[in-house]
């Protein structure tokens, strides 16, 4: 295996734990506006891992 494709089922393998662990403030209807730092902290987490296993 190369690294790049250890990297991306690296990436891939985090998307899916997060999908199961991680809440989903979409679903909840979240107003970033009014989100606590733990929860804007989640949400840039959650992006950083998902826009990695898409490349």
């Amino acid at each position: 295996m190369q690294p790049n494709q250890l990297n991306n089922l690296m990436y891939k393998f985090l998307a899916k734990l997060n999908k199961v662990l991680l809440p989903s403030y979409s679903k909840k209807r979240l107003d970033l506006t009014k989100a606590s730092k733990l929860q804007l902290a989640i949400i840039g987490y959650r992006y950083f891992i998902t826009t990695r296993a898409l490349d």
